[in-house]
């Protein structure tokens, strides 16, 4: 995904527009602004990443296997195939209300992670699921913007 790859700001219409294979005329026809088109993308991307996780195993293995493979090099390396929240999360907060009205669906992400380790209790668990799930993006965007591989793969090591 272009955004999740270049940014949001380092994307620009005609470059959207050209990788779905429409014209520029075309994009207007499917959103009213581009903060439209923006929003729309980060609802769908979290919806992605949640339904992602009904592949997991169920349970403590199956929270094992996310934090294995959000803090896998193959994750940091690729960001525009990876999870949203690791690659947009700094950019989230300039963008306009209804964009951070979308990724507020990551309400949904804490609450699959809380359930994890206690399907009874999942409610009261989504705020003990909060700093771990904030550690996991921070720890892979902390290891995308060191530049020595050596280190970065530490720090992933080291966020497990």
């Amino acid at each position: 995904m272009r955004f999740k790859q270049d940014g949001m700001d380092g994307s620009g219409i005609s470059t959207l527009m050209s990788d779905a294979g429409l014209t520029n005329g075309a994009f207007y026809a499917h959103f009213a602004s581009t903060d439209d088109l923006v929003a729309h993308v980060m609802a769908d991307q979290v919806r992605t990443q949640v339904a992602s996780y009904g592949t997991l195993r169920p349970g403590r293995a199956g929270l094992e296997d996310l934090v294995r493979e959000h803090l896998s090099p193959a994750h940091r390396d690729h960001p525009g195939t990876g999870r949203p929240s690791a690659a947009l999360f700094d950019e989230i907060d300039r963008c306009a209300g209804q964009t951070k009205q979308a990724y507020t669906g990551a309400r949904d992400i804490l609450d699959e992670i809380a359930a994890r380790p206690s399907p009874e209790d999942s409610p009261s668990a989504r705020g003990k699921a909060t700093g771990p799930y904030t550690m996991l993006v921070q720890t892979l965007q902390l290891s995308r913007a060191l530049s020595g591989r050596k280190f970065a793969d530490e720090v992933l090591k080291e966020g497990h």
